[in-house]
């Protein structure tokens, strides 16, 4: 298209949004006038940066990928090939896990002492230890 359908493309869109901005401040109130004020003013400012041309060959872009996501049966084997791809390096995790003896927070946690009195999980640090002792003060285990 040449810059004079460009052009008359903005200006019908902004022309239209004029007529929807009066029936709102009529309908609506002055806030929803001034929203639609706003959103009528965006065709013409997009044509006047030269942005309408962009938004338009994106939407095209999108179009485009989208028609060949539907009816190209490649794109639906490379979906399923990622998914595979994505099950694989679950398995693979869960199989390496189980290789090094279980998972590392469990290594973790039997490295630690019980904190005095010997009962219960071990504290996680000082001040989950003086909370512990605490409640247990007050008879609260």
């Amino acid at each position: 298209m040449d810059d004079v359908t460009w052009g008359a493309f903005a200006l019908t869109l902004t022309l239209l949004g004029g007529i929807w901005t009066w029936y709102a401040f009529r309908r609506r109130g002055v806030a929803s006038g001034l929203r639609a004020a706003a959103f009528t003013l965006l065709p013409m400012a997009a044509y006047l940066t030269r942005t309408l041309r962009l938004f338009t060959r994106v939407a095209g872009a999108i179009g485009d990928w989208a028609a060949s996501l539907v009816f190209n049966p490649f794109v639906w084997v490379g979906f399923v090939l990622f998914g595979v791809s994505a099950g694989l390096f679950v398995v693979s995790g869960l199989l390496r896990a189980r290789e090094l003896g279980g998972r590392p927070e469990k290594k973790a946690r039997r490295g630690k002492q019980l904190p005095p009195g010997g009962k219960g999980a071990p504290a996680i640090d000082d001040d989950m230890a003086e909370i512990e002792a605490l409640l247990r003060k007050r008879g609260i285990s």
